[in-house]
């Protein structure tokens, strides 16, 4: 049963969105990558994604995106995997990447959610595994 599980604090575990400065939009805008950043000296095992997005069009009407999965067998200790890229069409709405992994027997899981129109130069933040800069959520 659930309430059986241990489900401790997640640490050493972020996501970032990063403008792709090589690859372009068809409009001329730079394509955005969501990374997956494990900081921790152990690798992760077993890594679970779940993307998606949800909120209002400008107009008000709702709207929910798919919800896409990714599986990653290992993320190495101190390193950065890409995840997905990102339309920024898509930065009104709230972006939320559902994290789950193990770390020995123990499985550890956490929600990202990038809130609606966070994902600005406003808030860039130098990333050290990626020797890049972009919106970090820890």
């Amino acid at each position: 049963m659930k309430q059986d599980i241990s489900f401790d604090p997640v640490e050493g575990v972020s996501v970032a969105i990063i403008p792709d400065s090589g690859a372009l939009t068809p409009d001329g805008q730079p394509l955005w990558q969501v990374y997956l950043l494990n900081h921790n000296d152990f690798p992760l095992q077993n890594v679970i994604v779940n993307a998606n997005g949800y909120g209002q069009q400008p107009d008000g009407e709702k709207v929910r995106t798919s919800t896409l999965r990714y599986v990653f067998e290992q993320v190495g200790a101190r390193t950065a995997v890409p995840v997905e890229p990102i339309d920024p069409a898509l930065f009104h709405l709230n972006n939320q990447y559902w994290v789950s992994y193990y770390h020995g027997a123990q499985i550890f899981d956490k929600k990202f959610i990038f809130v609606p129109d966070s994902i600005v130069p406003d808030n860039f933040t130098h990333i050290a595994l990626l020797d890049q800069t972009g919106v970090l959520h820890s």
